[in-house]
């Protein structure tokens, strides 16, 4: 990743996330959807930040139909979806359908690159 996405996600703590679920939903299934949002943010905080270089190398291979590098690029660029996710909270829809929406538009922005 380069150093302006970078500054762009800060490497703060995820946590805070968690409070965003809907307050209106059933209070299991709130609980429920609270842990599956912790376990997802504690992976995609695992995955390591690209450099600028280890990037351009994925793309090369993506463009070349390497499947392992397109899924790693992906998976590279999580955390950017969790990011820009959280800007558009308070909006009508729940945090997880964002992440979910924006996972999407990286798959497919990905695809055709």
């Amino acid at each position: 990743m380069t150093s302006e996405a970078e500054e762009l996600i800060p490497d703060e703590p995820l946590e805070p996330l968690l409070e965003t679920v809907d307050d209106e939903v059933r209070p299991e299934t709130r609980d429920t959807s609270r842990a599956n949002l912790a376990v997802y943010l504690k992976e995609v905080g695992r995955i390591p930040i690209l450099d600028r270089e280890e990037e351009h190398a994925l793309a090369r291979r993506v463009q070349a139909g390497d499947a392992e590098a397109k899924a790693k690029l992906i998976e590279a660029n999580l955390r950017l979806v969790v990011h820009v996710a959280r800007r558009y909270m308070n909006r009508g829809l729940a945090l997880q359908d964002l992440i979910e929406e924006g996972n999407l538009g990286l798959i497919r922005a990905v695809e055709k690159f």
